[in-house]
């Protein structure tokens, strides 16, 4: 059984004034938590992105059209979008599952070897006339995720951070969040892509429309059936699915805790393998970060997803392994201790 103390003892004899290094003690106490170990180590870490679309985004809740889902999907697909270039930097790996992207020809993205194919459908369907997924698209939704991590995982990765892609997937960010939480819908909802005041007084008003028409369901899973997309129910069970297989979870932004928040409440022991990466510029996250008592490692105004945030602060968990497993105690070192 780990031992909770002999870590804080390992930081704490390390040489430098107690508490000195900070939140990095405190993540590095974390990693050593979530991996049982004194020596923890996040050197084979992996960004998922899961893209999809959603029948809602034809609602006018996005200043953006649905097409720019595929558009963009494409372009992680090919290396050209901020998180290809983070996570080359940073020396992660990254794949792209399609979840349910609404492209003419899927066939267009078989041949991409960082893609992997849990297509349900090409996109969800409209929540304001009706639940965004069937009960069988949910399961499906949940056997594909279980799988991404199961099957596909990149071979000695202990670590993983997930991104997304949908146009329309803050809506219904916003929409499950205030249903989980119990809030009002103005206080979850914000600009999304950049949303002006009159496209976001629409969006409330939709939304509140949506809400509305599926006041009954308060259970997670028909939460997620009722406002969520396909790359958000794969992300949930993606996220159920690392924690059982042990690994650190690095969360990112709005859509991302959204999907935790849903999985936390199907089982909560999973928040003991989380990590938050940063605090997004999207209205609501703050907000929902506060929820779960977290104190994310950056704030630097991202709204973009894609795992951007959780690329950017990968570097900070390498440092953390690294003063717990590199630096001098002060009787390696033979240095003396504070006094007594």
């Amino acid at each position: 059984m780990f031992d909770e103390s002999k870590a804080q003892h390992k930081i704490d004899t390390k040489t430098k004034p107690l508490g000195a290094l900070g939140r990095l003690e405190d993540l590095a106490f974390k990693l050593c938590k979530i991996q049982k170990t004194l020596n923890p180590k996040v050197d084979k870490g992996a960004v998922f992105i899961f893209g999809a679309d959603h029948g809602l985004s034809r609602e006018g809740v996005s200043c953006y059209p649905q097409e720019v889902t595929k558009q963009m999907f494409y372009n992680f697909a090919s290396g050209g979008a901020a998180i290809n270039v983070f996570t080359k930097q940073f020396g992660l790996e990254l794949k792209v599952i399609d979840a349910g992207v609404n492209s003419e020809d899927d066939s267009q993205f078989d041949s991409l070897e960082n893609v992997i194919t849990k297509k349900i459908a090409h996109g969800t369907r409209s929540s304001l006339k009706e639940k965004a997924m069937t009960d069988e698209q949910l399961e499906k939704c949940f056997e594909a995720g279980q799988e991404v991590i199961n099957k596909h995982l990149p071979t000695g990765c202990n670590l993983i951070a997930f991104g997304e892609m949908g146009i329309g997937n803050t809506a219904s960010s916003s929409l499950i969040m205030a249903r989980l939480l119990n809030l009002d819908l103005e206080t979850c909802t914000g600009r999304g892509t950049g949303l002006d005041d009159n496209e976001l007084k629409k969006k409330v008003s939709v939304l509140k429309e949506v809400a509305s028409k599926h006041n009954s369901c308060t259970e997670p899973k028909e939460v997620l059936q009722a406002f969520g997309g396909f790359e958000m129910a794969q992300m949930t069970a993606a996220i159920i699915a690392a924690y059982e297989s042990g690994l650190t979870i690095l969360i990112d932004g709005f859509i991302s805790s959204t999907c935790l928040l849903v999985a936390s409440k199907l089982r909560p022991e999973v928040l003991d393998n989380v990590i938050f990466s940063h605090c997004s510029n999207e209205h609501a996250h703050a907000l929902l970060l506060e929820s779960f008592s977290a104190k994310p490692l950056l704030d630097l105004n991202l709204r973009l997803g894609e795992g951007t945030g959780s690329a950017l602060a990968y570097p900070l968990l390498q440092a953390a392994c690294a003063f717990m497993n590199d630096m001098a105690s002060f009787e390696s070192a033979s240095v003396s201790s504070r006094n007594e």
